[in-house]
């Protein structure tokens, strides 16, 4: 079953618990697909009346951010030998040449590769663990985090939300269009194959030319 057929059959406060959750996993270093369950969630309630964007979009902010902390006071606590451990239980995702490129970004830009990497995929999960295993500032974190998972949060769901009611819109327009269009087609298929008809039966109607000498 698909996330957003399955999300589509549970209350809408189940929806925002399994966005909250999922994300806040997610955040806190646990290779989870909150992006998808985001995307999906804000997809349905365009949609559907009973999931309100505005608490769905607080919901996986507070997920972000909340995820996000938790991770960074792992990090903090279990240093270089935690990466070292989440690397043999999770390889892809925390390999030797994914920490090293993570940590480059950290040291390059610093409380902004918190903020910037909650826009993509591996650093989303890296970023609480990461800050707290380099030592990173925590009021230099938790600004970056909590400014960095409400814009990811809201405006991905802000975005997906506006363009599935702006898609459905089009939809049920392409739908009336359709309708019409085939009437159409089918009115003027219906006077050609009638015109054909009465054409052929007017020549049968005409006498046939006597032969000249008779």
């Amino acid at each position: 079953m698909h996330v957003q057929e399955w999300l589509d059959t549970v209350p809408a406060a189940a929806v925002y618990a399994v966005v909250g959750l999922v994300i806040g996993l997610e955040s806190l270093g646990i290779p989870l697909p909150g992006e998808i369950i985001l995307v999906s969630a804000a997809l349905l309630s365009s949609q559907s009346g009973g999931v309100d964007p505005v608490v769905l979009g607080a919901c996986a902010s507070a997920g972000a951010v909340i995820g996000d902390s938790i991770g960074y006071a792992i990090g903090r606590k279990g240093g270089r030998p935690l990466l070292a451990w989440l690397g043999r239980k999770f390889p892809r995702h925390f390999g030797e040449a994914h920490v090293a490129t993570a940590e480059r970004s950290f040291h390059k830009w610093g409380m902004w590769a918190v903020f910037f990497g909650r826009f993509v995929a591996l650093l989303r999960i890296f970023a609480g663990p990461l800050a707290g295993v380099l030592r990173m500032p925590y009021w230099k974190f938790l600004i970056a985090n909590v400014l960095g998972g409400i814009v990811w949060a809201g405006g991905t769901t802000a975005v997906i939300y506006y363009v599935g009611v702006v898609a459905e819109s089009w939809l049920k327009r392409f739908s009336w269009l359709g309708l019409v269009a085939a009437v159409l087609i089918g009115l003027t298929s219906m006077l050609i194959l009638k015109h054909k008809a009465r054409k052929a039966e007017a020549a049968q109607q005409e006498p046939a030319p006597v032969p000249a000498g008779e």
